[in-house]
């Protein structure tokens, strides 16, 4: 069975930063692609980030500003969130699949298997 747990979010100020991280089992993170995608309430699931093979993606709205990376050995993935700001608030999920082509990480149907979240706040 997949699983996957994101650490604990939190508050923090503008300008701040955040690492989130996801533990995976079932599966390990270097299988297929990984994302971060997040959600606020009436709000569609939005894409961050993903990781698949040697490459990273990101959406413009994080680009130069989020990091995604993976840990084989902890078989963990991380975002790290630098510069946040009080658009950057909500509510955090990383996600795994099966996707090979690169076009397709940016669809919520490209992952199979999703975290519960995690909320993040950025306020002052």
């Amino acid at each position: 069975q997949v699983q996957l747990v994101e650490s604990v979010g939190g508050l923090v100020q503008p300008v701040n930063s955040l690492t989130l991280s996801c533990v995976l089992s079932g599966r390990t993170v270097s299988s297929g692609a990984m994302g971060w995608f997040r959600q606020s309430p009436g709000k569609e699931r939005e894409f961050v980030a993903a990781i698949k093979g040697g490459s990273t993606y990101y959406s413009d709205s994080v680009k130069a500003r989020f990091t995604i990376s993976r840990n084989s050995a902890k078989n963990t993935v991380t975002i790290q969130m630098n510069s946040l700001e009080p658009e950057d608030t909500d509510d955090y999920v990383c996600a795994a699949g099966p996707t090979r082509k690169t076009s397709q990480l940016r669809d919520t149907g490209a992952y199979y298997y999703w975290g519960k979240g995690t909320k993040v706040t950025v306020s002052s």
